[in-house]
């Protein structure tokens, strides 16, 4: 990637376990086998042969992948000689969002597996304004997508089988700015148990979960006094959930966008492009790090 965003390449592969989800142990040993050629692709797909830094996911993840990443980031730097940058994976998602849908102070629903969070530059810095308790809204659908069936991942069938549904109650937890997925989905779980139907479930979580976190999205939009919201992540798919947002941001007369999919999930241009930002701000750090005492951090949040 280039200094202004202009993507000179994009190569990806990603793991997956359609029965399972994501093996740690699994994943790691697969980006082992595939980091050297897809960095290989990368690189003779830009046509560049001159490069100025080299980025990776230094947190927050699984521990076994950062390493992966950061080991062959390590080898990297050392042998041509660059600055290395590690770069929060979290807000990499947000910078790609802002640069793909050219927004300029947006705030944020990074709604992906494990992370469900509103958030906002404010204070020259990055702050959740909300976020779930427990489970992220897509680790929530996948696990009911499990006791009922449906395989991984689960979120496009549920959104499937909602449109044929009609509403069961099911528990509504707001606190203040943040959302609790867990206990709806052990509720909606003992229903179909009872008998309840896939199809009325699916709904009845759809509509409940979609309408905490577009309740809390306005609250953040009111509070911040924004007038841009930004969808990021895999949820973002969902229809459902984006025809919500965009009523609520029409009352409010907001932007509301939404971040495509191949740049809604992982990708080596969100880090291309964090890793520019963060080098560009501290360059004398950068230019003094030592590859070698580069290391992870897998809890890394936003607001640290």
């Amino acid at each position: 990637m280039t200094e202004d965003g202009k993507i000179l390449s994009e190569a990806r592969e990603m793991y997956k376990n359609p029965e399972k989800g994501i093996i740690p142990n699994e994943c790691a040993e697969f980006l082992k086998k595939i980091k050297d050629r897809v960095v290989c692709d990368a690189i003779e797909n830009s046509g560049i042969k001159k490069f100025d830094l080299i980025a990776f996911s230094q947190g927050p993840g699984m521990p076994l992948s950062l390493w992966v990443g950061a080991n062959a980031a390590r080898e990297l730097s050392k042998k041509y000689r660059l600055p290395i940058v590690g770069i929060n994976h979290l807000i990499a998602h947000l910078e790609i969002g802002k640069l793909m849908c050219k927004v300029k102070d947006p705030v944020f629903i990074l709604a992906t597996g494990a992370n469900t969070q509103i958030i906002a530059f404010e204070g020259n810095k990055y702050r959740i304004f909300g976020e779930c308790l427990s489970i992220g809204i897509g680790n929530a659908l996948d696990k009911f997508g499990r006791e009922i069936g449906l395989g991984f991942p689960a979120g496009p069938k549920i959104e499937e089988l909602a449109k044929k549904g009609k509403y069961v109650e099911l528990p509504y937890v707001v606190k203040g700015m943040d959302v609790e997925y867990s206990g709806i989905i052990t509720r909606a779980i003992q229903l179909y148990k009872e008998g309840a139907g896939k199809e009325d479930l699916c709904f009845s979580l759809q509509e409940t979960m979609f309408a905490m976190l577009t309740e809390v999205s306005e609250r953040a939009l009111a509070h911040t006094g924004k007038n841009e919201l930004l969808l990021i992540g895999g949820v973002a798919a969902n229809k459902r959930l984006i025809e919500m947002l965009e009523i609520m941001c029409k009352e409010r007369n907001a932007k509301f966008e939404v971040v495509p999919m191949k740049w809604s999930g992982d990708n080596g241009a969100q880090i291309a492009i964090t890793g520019i930002l963060n080098y560009k701000n501290n360059k004398k750090y950068y230019d003094n790090l030592n590859p070698d005492k580069v290391t992870i951090n897998s809890k890394w949040r936003i607001d640290d």
